[in-house]
């Protein structure tokens, strides 16, 4: 359905002439001076009743909500459960949250989140993550921004399903909605240090306090150090560490009893010599002789050689300036936003010790080192939202948004060959390919939205919301080739130039039921429609002067979920089943040709995609000093996709020109005016696993306290297990990997005050070794070579000790 969108633009003025009025300080001041000031705590998000102590209050609704209360699939995880766990990072999420993974690449622009099965995990920055990350009310726009360290939290929200209404049209899977520590109304600070194996060290800290009765400002950063836990062979190093650091300052200012402004300044830097790739089967001869008698391939290989010249650098900065106006009734509620984002990075694709220049045999090239790219943006957005303060019989959250993103890309490859020469040596160079590109991509997003909670009669409560809005995409740039006189054009690279706009509208929203028999035991059921835009394409191979991108992607999910808290608070259970139907779900193809030894992405649209399943999550306290947390998650992602790149090792069953196969190889003859060609071989993937989709997932983590007077101890044990995994779309049955189960644990000691504690941890207690991506590899990779396998891991592949220390004042 579409959208006026002169209303939309006029829509967003009005509500921007508000927010001007709004800031007035008569306007401000005009209100109760005796009114109390609002707490902390409240100022997120207009409140809730008062929680009992020990519960969880959520903004997964844009209003603080008790957390069995919000009708919604929501994990939140406090502060201290992560620290505990040594989560330090939003890729860690995944040990702590059902239905929550990661898939890497070679770098944060190309890893992604998934939400029950579903995410992105694109090389082209034109497309959003279907999984949004949110940081103090923020969205960052592309999901390289999202992966990140965590440091001085509150709290992280783990939204599942479609969350569009509120959150915008980059959350058709899901929201990570991360929460940092506001400044204290007094003195305090708190400073934590890791040392663990591998040369790893981390510190953390933060110091918070009232500068005046109305002023306070809280200041926090970090400095991690992983070292490398792979081995370079060629380079006699360790590699694939990273070092990263970061500064937040934030200052709030009480303006009135009743309007408060929060000014939040973050700016953080990550250097990694990542992500190089681990062979783990090795089965052609060539490819042993190349990567040298030092490296065995196998699962729990963790040696290479190869030219160390894989890396990424990035740095992000995010100014935000929040206003929270108590109506008494309602809050108005102001953020305004800057992001600035800078990558580098460069990934060697031949994994192999290539400079000088060795013979490799009979390939279309021999050393492929130069891969760099740079992504920069910048990104301003403007929300304005009216939310109904306290639990009352009618609810609702009103609001504005606008986004305007300007990011720029470019990317220079260069390949070289030698046609003969001796396995393994060095030989002369005579022939290399090259190209490049540089485009700039920019969005205006605005929108309206709406949503409310209305009791109708007892327990019954009637949800519904709306969201309209309009987005509009321009796309310039240029591909340009060769890179050095004398290089041939790199392989299915047509040089253009030109610049392309889309505009597109879209009415998406929500309904539902919920049922509260008490205070805290509700059942609810909701329907979503959930919308991510059309993408205009910036990569190597765009063509910049005919492309029309791809389709808006739709959701239609429905949820029915129950929530509960027993009497005395000794056990809660949360459990939701769920389905969502997936239409023109939006994916890269990767499209591959042996014979000029390239591999080109390929922006699409799958025919449809299902994400059904069932998921639980359960605490049970049976006394103060015992505590089990349980989680499972029972979830059946599958996706219809033609066209896909057949397995290297799959030879086509024949040529087709009508009545195409299913889920088997062949190559397709289309004839058009009397012309007939022939596609290389593909497979038309029908009732095909989404990527990195266990089927099930079961987590367990028992934790007993004690205090022994003065001092407490505490011992921790976390056990997560997942089914076997694809990691392909064109379901290659050699890049599964099979259930395993992580095995965590920690004991520690802390004053009975939490000033002082000292905890000793090791991750993956029985050594189980995992991968979180799987390929065939580039260099000999062909039908004749079909099984040599390659293999990203992280450094919790392997079991480590280390321990923390932590201090607060």
């Amino acid at each position: 359905m579409s959208v006026s969108i002169t209303k939309l633009k006029c829509g967003i003025s009005a509500s921007a002439l508000v927010a001007v009025a709004m800031l007035l300080p008569g306007a401000a001041f005009a209100q109760d001076a005796a009114a109390p000031a609002v707490a902390p705590a409240a100022q997120e998000a207009p409140a809730a009743d008062a929680p009992s102590e020990g519960e969880i209050i959520v903004t997964a609704n844009k209003r603080s909500e008790r957390l069995v209360e919000v009708p919604v699939a929501v994990t939140a995880v406090s502060a201290d459960t992560l620290s505990s766990a040594q989560i330090n990072d939003t890729a860690s999420l995944t040990r702590a949250v059902p239905s929550l993974q990661f898939q890497q690449g070679n770098n944060p622009g190309n890893s992604g989140f998934r939400i029950r099965g579903v995410g992105t995990q694109l090389f082209s920055l034109g497309v959003e993550s279907a999984v949004a990350v949110v940081v103090d009310g923020v969205v960052a726009p592309r999901q390289a921004q999202g992966f990140s360290d965590l440091a001085d939290l509150e709290r992280v929200e783990v939204l599942r399903g479609p969350q569009g209404t509120l959150f915008g049209k980059n959350a058709t899977a899901g929201v990570i909605n991360i929460v940092t520590a506001r400044p204290s109304r007094t003195f305090g600070g708190n400073v934590e240090a890791t040392i663990a194996e591998h040369n790893e060290y981390r510190v953390k800290g933060s110091v918070s306090g009232p500068i005046s009765d109305t002023l306070r400002a809280r200041v926090s950063g970090y400095f991690n150090h992983i070292g490398g836990y792979i081995y370079n062979a060629a380079k006699d190093k360790m590699v694939n560490g990273n070092e990263s650091w970061g500064l937040r300052g934030k200052l709030e200012w009480d303006a009135a009893s009743n309007l408060t402004f929060l000014l939040t300044g973050d700016y953080r830097e990550n250097k990694a010599d990542c992500c190089s790739r681990v062979p783990v089967s090795i089965v052609t001869p060539a490819m042993k002789t190349l990567l040298g008698s030092s490296v065995v391939a196998s699962p729990e290989n963790r040696t290479i050689s190869n030219d160390d010249l894989s890396y990424y650098r990035t740095k992000s900065s995010t100014v935000s300036l929040q206003g929270d106006w108590d109506l008494g009734f309602a809050t108005v509620t102001s953020i305004t936003a800057w992001q600035y984002y800078r990558q580098n990075d460069q990934f060697e694709p031949d994994q192999i010790a290539s400079d000088p220049v060795r013979y490799v045999g009979t390939f279309p090239y021999s050393q492929w080192n130069n891969n760099s790219t740079h992504l920069g943006y910048n990104n301003y957005s403007q929300e304005l939202r009216l939310g109904s303060n306290g639990s009352s019989d009618f609810t609702y959250v009103v609001g504005a948004f606008y986004n305007h993103l300007d990011l720029d890309r470019t990317l220079n490859r260069r390949r070289q060959r030698c046609a003969a020469g001796t396995l393994g040596q060095a030989c002369t160079v005579t022939s290399a390919d090259s190209s490049g590109f540089e485009g700039n991509f920019k969005s205006d997003n605005y929108a309206l939205f709406g949503q409310v909670d209305w009791r109708i009669v007892g327990g019954l409560h009637v949800i519904a919301g709306l969201r309209g809005q309009y987005e509009k995409q321009t796309v310039s740039g240029r591909v340009y080739g060769p890179l050095v006189t004398g290089d041939a054009l790199f392989p299915g690279i047509t040089v253009n130039s030109g610049t392309r706009s889309r505009d597109d509208s879209a009415l998406t929203g929500k309904a539902g039921l919920r049922y509260e028999f008490s205070r805290n035991f509700q059942i609810y059921g909701s329907y979503t429609r959930g919308y991510k835009a059309f993408a205009l394409d910036i990569d190597a191979q765009t063509r910049f002067d005919t492309q029309t991108g791809i389709a808006p992607e739709h959701v239609d999910a429905y949820e029915f979920g129950a929530k509960w808290i027993a009497p005395g608070g000794k056990f809660d259970v949360n459990a939701a089943l769920f389905r969502s139907d997936f239409t023109n779900l939006q994916i890269q193809s990767l499209v591959s040709d042996p014979a000029a030894g390239t591999f080109i992405t390929v922006l699409g649209n799958a025919g449809k995609s299902r994400s059904q399943g069932f998921e639980v999550e359960a605490n049970f306290r049976p006394s103060s000093e015992l505590s089990i947390s349980a989680n499972f998650t029972l979830v059946d992602a599958t996706i219809d996709v033609p066209g896909q790149s057949c397995p290297l090792q799959t030879v086509s069953t024949g040529t087709y020109a009508s009545n195409f196969p299913v889920n088997q190889c062949y190559v397709r003859s289309t004839t058009v005016n009397g012309t007939t060609t022939l596609s290389s071989a593909i497979i038309d993937v029908v009732g095909g696993q989404l990527p990195a989709t266990p089927r099930y997932r079961v987590g367990v983590s028992p934790r007993y306290e004690h205090d022994f007077g003065g001092i407490a101890g505490f011992a921790q044990i976390s056990l997560n297990y997942q089914s076997k995994t694809s990691f392909a779309l064109n379901q290659d049955p050699l890049l599964t990997q099979q259930g395993y189960a992580i095995v965590d644990a920690s004991v520690g000691i802390h004053t009975s005050d939490d000033r002082y504690g000292v905890t000793v941890f090791v991750r993956n207690l029985f050594d189980q070794t995992y991968y979180t991506q799987l390929n065939h590899g580039t260099l000999l990779a062909n039908a004749a070579n079909p099984y040599d396998l390659w293999a990203n891991v992280s450094k919790d592949a392997d079991r480590y000790f280390g321990a923390t220390f932590s201090a607060r004042f």
